[in-house]
């Protein structure tokens, strides 16, 4: 799996397409074809959702650590019932909904960079 959206894909097709477009108006005398052209259907199926869960650094980090440790409900539960609560804890209260997706996805956005993380495969 890459780090494309689906609307990453869409671009290239547009991009594609608009070449193509501008290769037949302009009429060179050779037609535009490309022996390697992409199958686009193929990278769209395996692109990233582009309404990926945005969670804050200190949330993937605890999503990170945990993911391979225990649960979605043993983290929920940390963070409602903790001893200490931190910040990143109350922010999974606050959103356990966002939380849960990036969980189950194994992938989300990082609120300060945009950076898209995944979680690794198990081996």
């Amino acid at each position: 799996m890459s780090n494309e959206t689906k609307r990453d894909v869409l671009e290239k097709l547009a991009e594609c397409y608009a070449e193509v477009s501008d290769a037949y108006t302009n009429e060179t005398g050779s037609p535009y074809y490309c022996d390697d052209e992409p199958n686009y259907l193929d990278e769209y199926d395996a692109a990233l959702p582009d309404d990926l869960p945005v969670i804050p650094k200190a949330v993937g980090e605890i999503l990170r650590s945990a993911h391979g440790q225990t649960n979605l409900l043993g983290v929920l539960d940390t963070a409602k019932n903790g001893h200490k609560v931190s910040e990143a804890l109350a922010w999974i209260l606050a959103n356990q909904n966002t939380f849960a997706t990036a969980w189950v996805l194994g992938v989300w956005r990082v609120e300060e960079t945009g950076e898209i993380v995944k979680l690794e495969a198990e081996k």
